[in-house]
């Protein structure tokens, strides 16, 4: 029988969600993949050490999870000022983070030491006159982070402590913290726990054991409460070790229960997502939102069944998350590109995929936006699928994907007027490139008078598709009834339609009419 889980769930546990985005976020901070999940797991079990409440537990649990959830704030003014953001949060290795004043020569050797002679009076003088920069970046970082928390879905009480928790993550007794430089009375708690958790996370992978607890004890009553400090040292071996895989673990450990989002809960935290991706450069502020909505409506304009265009709108929403690994010097070069930039560039789909794969529910929607540069003649990335791979739904994302850009201010080249776009999309289609009915779909969606009217093969209709997918999938017309929750008497006028539009007399020959039309990879009707 055909399965019914579909690319688009009708629902989803917050904490699944919240896991996938600190896998993003670990992209984005230069982070190996699964670092803020060990985090979590770490500091969570030091939460448990020191007998926190669960509510206090909980609040550990997301602060870990979201602590860099306004990582692509300023990534292009940090750039300016440091040549390249990513190399800047790759070099910190074992620095205490916590301390600018301690970070200051780093960033001195970045932008000045690595210099020639003669270039280095400027640079410094150049570094004085924009230290500000980034202090303003630390500031904005705390505002967007606290903006995007405030879309979660996450309760009120929670939601306002990890509200405050958050831009205190790095504020510590000694009063040399960021933003604020509070002191040891006006820390937070939680925050201290994953301050600790975060450090000994990093020193664990660079530095092993004996490593992370000589940090610890050095930077006890400094960057760390003396009780918090303490705990981690007093019970090491259980605070040292990990997990081969964290994300069921960190699952498995939510403390105080699971709650579980509906639709309307996942397109909120989906389209925060799409935003906190697209802040990472003005170049590419609100494209997601625009390929979501040429998407979906695209979906719509082709008849699809509803499971499609919600798919759709989420695939699109998410499809360039892993763009984050990318860094701003390469996105912003105004010339071509050299080989190993645009093999960095190739990569980014891949990452959307891994960073969404991990959760069972939006496997399926991971595979549908990593298929956004995939092109039918099999001159895409990062598969290089053709047409025969590629589902309807991807073809349309692909093309939403393509127009969205064009019509907007690229580093490379300016944006291209509504009908000049037009014309780049349909001339993409007669070059074999991108599907023609999905090109239709999408310029009709943007408002471009239609040549024709897009529709499916055949003209199937929504409904007629779904039958079509669950019959290519081996049901029998009882099972196609109890999956659409219709009368088999109604099924059979159904797979007779579908067989007269196509033009077949067989399953098997429906079946292959709609793997050559793309129609079959797509979202199954149920969850």
């Amino acid at each position: 029988m055909a399965d019914a889980r579909s690319a688009a769930p009708h629902s989803i546990r917050l904490s699944e969600l919240m896991a996938a985005w600190s896998v993003a976020i670990d992209v984005g901070m230069v982070m190996p993949m699964d670092s803020g999940l060990r985090v979590c797991s770490r500091a969570v079990r030091l939460a448990q050490q020191m007998d926190l409440d669960v509510a206090q537990q909980r609040r550990v649990y997301y602060l870990a999870l979201l602590r860099h959830i306004g990582c692509t704030a300023e990534n292009s003014a940090l750039a300016e000022l440091l040549g390249d953001e990513r190399a800047f949060r790759a070099g910190i290795g074992t620095r205490d983070i916590s301390d600018g004043r301690a970070l200051l020569p780093y960033v001195v050797q970045l932008t000045v030491g690595s210099r020639p002679l003669a270039r280095r009076p400027g640079a410094l003088v150049r570094l004085l006159a924009h230290l500000g920069v980034m202090q303003r970046a630390g500031a904005a970082v705390c505002e967007v982070a606290r903006m995007l928390l405030d879309r979660l879905g996450l309760d009120d009480e929670l939601r306002g402590q990890l509200r405050e928790d958050v831009i205190r993550v790095y504020e510590r007794p000694d009063g040399r913290g960021f933003p604020r430089g509070l002191g040891a009375g006006e820390l937070s708690l939680p925050a201290q726990l994953v301050q600790l958790a975060e450090a000994a996370s990093m020193h664990l992978r660079l530095v092993g054991v004996e490593g992370a607890r000589a940090m610890v004890r050095a930077r006890r009553g400094r960057a760390f409460l003396p009780e918090v400090a303490d705990a981690f040292l007093c019970d090491a071996g259980r605070l040292t070790t990990d997990a081969d895989d964290p994300w069921d673990e960190v699952l498995a450990m939510e403390p105080g229960g699971t709650p579980v989002l509906g639709p309307e809960g996942i397109d909120a935290v989906l389209t925060a997502v799409a935003d906190f991706t697209d802040l990472k450069s003005p170049y590419t502020a609100g494209h997601s939102r625009a390929v979501a909505a040429l998407a979906g409506d695209a979906a719509t304009c082709c008849r699809l069944p509803g499971d499609d265009a919600t798919a759709l709108r989420r695939a699109g929403w998410i499809h360039d998350v892993g763009r984050l690994s990318v860094s701003i010097p390469v996105w912003h070069k105004p010339g071509p590109l050299d080989h190993d930039e645009r093999e960095q560039i190739r990569l980014h789909p891949y990452l959307t995929e891994r960073i969404f794969a991990r959760s069972a529910p939006l496997r399926p929607l991971a595979t549908l936006a990593a298929q956004h540069h995939e092109r039918v003649d099999g001159s895409g990335y990062f598969r290089a699928q053709r047409g025969a791979d590629l589902s309807l739904p991807a073809r349309i994302l692909a093309a939403a994907d393509v127009y969205a850009a064009l019509v907007r201010d690229r580093a490379h080249r300016p944006a291209l007027d509504a009908a000049t776009a037009a014309r780049t999309l349909r001339a993409e289609a007669r070059a074999g490139r991108l599907d023609a009915d999905a090109v239709d779909a999408v310029l009709a969606a943007a408002g471009h008078p239609a040549r024709r009217r897009p529709a499916l093969v055949g003209g199937l209709t929504a409904r007629e598709v779904e039958v079509l997918r669950l019959l290519a999938g081996g049901a029998s017309n009882a099972e196609i009834a109890a999956v659409l929750v219709v009368s088999r008497k109604t099924v059979e006028h159904h797979v007779e339609a579908v067989y007269a539009k196509l033009d077949v007399h067989s399953r098997s020959a429906a079946t292959l009419r709609a793997m050559q039309h793309g129609l079959l990879q797509a979202a199954a009707p149920g969850t």
